[in-house]
């Protein structure tokens, strides 16, 4: 994707299992030891007088006085003191008992919708029937450029799903996937997995790099793949529009078939005119539409998720980050999810 979320580099370091790294170009983003006594230091004894050779007659000898402690006085004895009669000042219990698995403990109870309190560097007025503060549910979409993130402290934000760069091409894996796809459930989001389609690669090979690294686990978000041209590629091809959707068919079909869920497409307006407009009429979009509302960049088109920003603002990510609202209230997309998510 083109901003801070849905952006890659080449180069990518630390994959596991790679395969051959392509020249591809894309901007989808000591305990101590024992105790030893102290040395007590012994005061030095006087030395002892050397008696000299005399002719005098030595003195008697000095008797020392011991001293004799003064006698305690006699007190009678008082009788024992019984201990239920004593008086027990008020207390309060004290629980004791640990949870069970104090690790799992969460302030967040599941399928909670925290309500949106981002901001955005570069606000934008969509209209009052667009405005996304209308919304339910709020999420984001992240990548290695987003660094370190807070996720319980995003989540509490308004951040109730993420969508998480895994992969681009066929040989590229986000440094950052495995550490976010871990702490986002973590936190108690919804999590799903995206990958840029880098169309100098073939589909089968993409696909099969995408589902070597994302796991195939219960109530996760449906898979990504996220078309869209990049002037920043090393791949300067361009497809004919039916050769783009046969190599999209071929992608979705392979991951649909593994995780059993019917792929999200993310799309921008240019890529989407050139060669999307009227087709996949039976797939889910996720549409990026950053200064006028979905209804007038894709007229006619049905969208699951909006990406309205991608300068948002948020307590628990330094920088910028990518802001998306689920199309529907809270009970649609609890409905949504029950349906979609593995």
């Amino acid at each position: 994707m083109a901003l801070a979320g849905c952006t890659s580099s080449s180069g990518l370091g630390g994959l596991m299992e790679q395969a051959s790294p392509s020249l591809e170009t894309t901007n989808s983003v000591v305990r101590p030891s024992a105790d030893v006594a102290p040395m007590v230091a012994q005061a030095p004894q006087p030395a002892m007088p050397v008696p000299t050779q005399t002719t005098e007659v030595a003195a008697p000898p000095v008797q020392l006085a011991m001293a004799v402690p003064t006698p305690m006085p006699q007190v009678p004895m008082q009788p024992a003191i019984e201990l239920e009669n004593m008086p027990v000042p008020d207390a309060k219990p004290i629980a004791l008992i640990a949870p069970s698995n104090p690790m799992k403990a969460t302030p967040f109870a599941p399928g909670q919708i925290y309500g949106r309190r981002f901001r955005d560097a570069k606000p934008i007025n969509f209209g009052k029937a667009m405005s996304p503060k209308n919304f339910a549910v709020h999420g984001v979409d992240v990548s290695r450029w987003q660094g370190e993130i807070d996720w319980p402290k995003l989540r509490t934000q308004g951040a109730n799903f993420a969508y998480i760069k895994a992969t681009d091409g066929g040989d590229h894996l986000d440094p950052m996937f495995r550490k976010n796809w871990r702490a986002a459930d973590a936190a108690g989001l919804r999590r799903g997995a995206y990958h840029f389609f880098y169309w100098c690669r073939t589909a089968g090979e993409q696909a099969d790099w995408f589902i070597r690294n994302v796991p195939k686990v219960a109530g996760a978000l449906p898979p990504v793949i996220d078309v869209e041209y990049n002037g920043e590629s090393s791949c300067k091809r361009r497809h004919s529009p039916e050769k783009i959707r046969e190599k999209m068919q071929v992608f979705m079909d392979k991951l649909e078939r593994h995780y059993g869920q019917r792929p999200v497409i993310y799309t921008a307006p240019d890529f989407y005119r050139d060669n999307l407009r009227g087709h996949f009429q039976n797939y889910p979009f996720w549409l990026r539409a950053v200064a006028e509302p979905p209804s007038k960049v894709y007229p006619g088109r049905n969208w699951v998720f909006w990406q309205y920003s991608g300068s948002g603002l948020s307590h628990g990510v330094d920088g910028k980050i990518d802001l998306n609202v689920f199309r529907g209230n809270e009970a649609q997309w609890h409905q949504w999810v029950s349906k979609s998510a593995g």
